[in-house]
């Protein structure tokens, strides 16, 4: 299968979306080594290092996303370099927040949907050894139909100039990293024109680079 390398502007901020189990952990997995990778699951680690194991995840959960999310405006603020964003941004208003993160730190905002059935995304969670509870994946699941909608209608979310969906089989063989240039600019166009691409899985031996595939008027 050819590989998909998926180029980063020097401002870029990336979120990495959907499903839990969609395939976000593993993409992350082979992101460059120089790139900033900001999970909840790196705020949980250390949380659930100093707090005693008796102590349920679900009773810190509020404080992981509390501090994942002061973590994404902190760093875009002041560190420099692209960023990446692991979030499942399956409700609206998390879309919405992070493109306005981007706005306010004057960083580019690309969305990189990982675009997986229920099935596959719950085969991936069972893979992980990490379930999500039933009702919330179920939220979830309904959340992702609507926005996998506006994507195949050629909407790009607010506050994003950008957005990519991969299928979970292209997605584990994609690479993310750095671009040779400068900041990938997305200017808002004058005229309507088609606004996101899907890659299926290919069948070429070569890689290839995935350059931002969409565009849209950010606010």
């Amino acid at each position: 299968m050819e590989r998909t390398v998926i180029e980063l502007g020097s401002r870029d901020l990336l979120v990495v979306a959907g499903l839990p189990g969609a395939g976000k952990t593993t993409l992350l997995r082979h992101a460059a080594g120089s790139l900033r990778v900001l999970d909840s699951d790196q705020v949980r680690g250390r949380l659930g290092a100093v707090l005693p194991a008796a102590v349920p995840y679900r009773l810190y959960r509020p404080v992981v996303h509390v501090c994942h999310r002061a973590r994404i405006v902190l760093f875009a603020a002041l560190r420099r370099g692209p960023l990446v964003v692991h979030e499942p941004a399956t409700r609206a208003s998390t879309r919405r927040w992070l493109g306005l993160v981007a706005r306010g730190t004057r960083r580019p905002a690309r969305l990189l949907w990982l675009d997986a059935t229920a099935e596959e995304a719950l085969a991936g969670q069972h893979c992980r050894a990490r379930v999500v509870r039933s009702r919330s994946f179920a939220r979830h699941v309904a959340r992702a139909d609507a926005v996998r909608a506006e994507l195949r209608a050629g909407r790009v979310p607010p506050g994003f100039g950008s957005a990519q969906v991969l299928t979970r089989t292209a997605a584990l063989h994609a690479v993310l990293r750095p671009g040779a240039g400068g900041p990938t600019r997305t200017p808002a166009p004058r005229t309507a024109r088609p606004a996101v691409r899907t890659d299926p899985p290919r069948t070429a031996a070569t890689s290839r680079t995935a350059r931002p595939v969409a565009r849209g008027r950010a606010g």
